[in-house]
């Protein structure tokens, strides 16, 4: 355990000079205390650790020196060689890119370590996108891409879906934004640009905005923006996409619709209806009456969406409340019984 603490220090400082007793403390989770003691064992291990006080300081390795990747382990090399998507990678035109860079860190390693690394490509494949989807790359990907890795303002044109959600140009209506492009996400095959608008930082929102990039139609540099932005040093963007995916998750759920489960039923839930909506619906949930029937409020984002969903749970589920979505029901019922109250004659 220590020893692998000890290794990722020296990373840590190699890859970041200066870090302070405090800043390594958080990286490792352990005591300041530690990380002097730590420093010292890696110094007389061999490695050149010095600290320097100051208002600059921090801690340093020796001028030149430099870890070595041999001393990366079977698991951790396969780990490292698992951690590309490709294809996202090919998306944004950094296939060819990578296969070098994992050919290079291939010809470093130790061959009991490169076998493990190259074991792991031929066990394990992460498709990403769902079944049924062709997922077409956005042809403006790969130069968002660069502006993301550059930190360059850009000014994009961007076609807001119309009522059915899709970007048709006889019902969208196109914007222009400048914006200071932070991140890609890559979500269910489809690509997302994370940006801020640089005049509405102080809004409610601080000017954060999430672009779907097929559906921008443009992309191109500011005049006079020849400098990067300057990134906010807080931001992170998984724990901003999380959060900010979450928050749009629950916008949608614009409806409540009482229903009574079956036990069967209610395991089933989860499998039909939106994520987001679970975490409420249980906490409102019954204790099970005599018959073992729970009764819960469901969160939706309309009545046709939870009639679709709720379907699926047959009998299991009866829906109480709002009446106009139970009357649906019944007449559904209704029908199937009248489909099959007899025999087919058809052979």
């Amino acid at each position: 355990m220590r020893a692998a603490r000890l290794i990722r220090m020296a990373l840590l400082i190699q890859s970041n000079p200066g870090l302070t007793a405090a800043a390594l403390a958080r990286e490792l989770e352990v005591s300041e205390r530690t990380v002097i003691r730590d420093a010292q064992a890696l110094q007389e291990a061999g490695v050149p650790v010095r600290s320097e006080r100051g208002r600059v300081g921090g801690y340093f390795l020796a001028a030149g020196y430099r870890t070595r990747l041999t001393t990366l382990g079977p698991s951790e090399a396969e780990t490292l060689f698992l951690s590309g998507l490709p294809s996202a990678l090919q998306d944004l035109g950094l296939s060819d890119a990578a296969q070098t860079a994992r050919l290079k860190l291939t010809a470093t390693l130790l061959p009991s370590v490169r076998q493990a690394a190259e074991s792991s490509v031929h066990r394990f494949h992460l498709d990403a996108p769902a079944w049924f989807r062709e997922p077409a790359t956005p042809a403006l990907l790969p130069e968002l891409a660069r502006a993301v890795w550059a930190d360059r303002v850009v000014e994009l044109s961007y076609a807001r879906p119309g009522r059915d959600g899709a970007p048709s140009p006889a019902v969208a209506r196109v914007v222009a934004r400048v914006v200071e492009p932070y991140g890609l996400v890559l979500k269910a095959g489809t690509w997302y640009a994370v940006a801020r608008i640089p005049g509405e930082r102080e809004d409610h929102d601080g000017g954060w905005r999430t672009y779907r990039v097929d559906r921008i139609t443009a992309l191109g540099p500011v005049p006079g923006a020849d400098e990067p932005f300057v990134r906010d040093p807080a931001f992170e963007l998984a724990a901003h996409w999380e959060a900010r995916s979450a928050a749009f998750a629950r916008t949608l759920l614009r409806t409540t619709v009482t229903i009574r489960l079956s036990s069967w039923g209610l395991r089933r839930l989860p499998a039909v209806v939106d994520g987001a909506a679970i975490a409420d619906a249980l906490a409102s949930a019954s204790a099970p009456d005599p018959a073992g029937l729970v009764t819960l409020d469901l969160p939706a984002e309309s009545e046709d969406v939870a009639f679709d969903q709720l379907a699926r749970l047959g009998a299991d589920v009866e829906v109480l409340a709002p009446a106009r979505l139970r009357a649906r029901f019944r007449e559904r019922a209704a029908a199937l019984a009248a489909l099959y109250q007899t025999d087919s004659q058809e052979a």
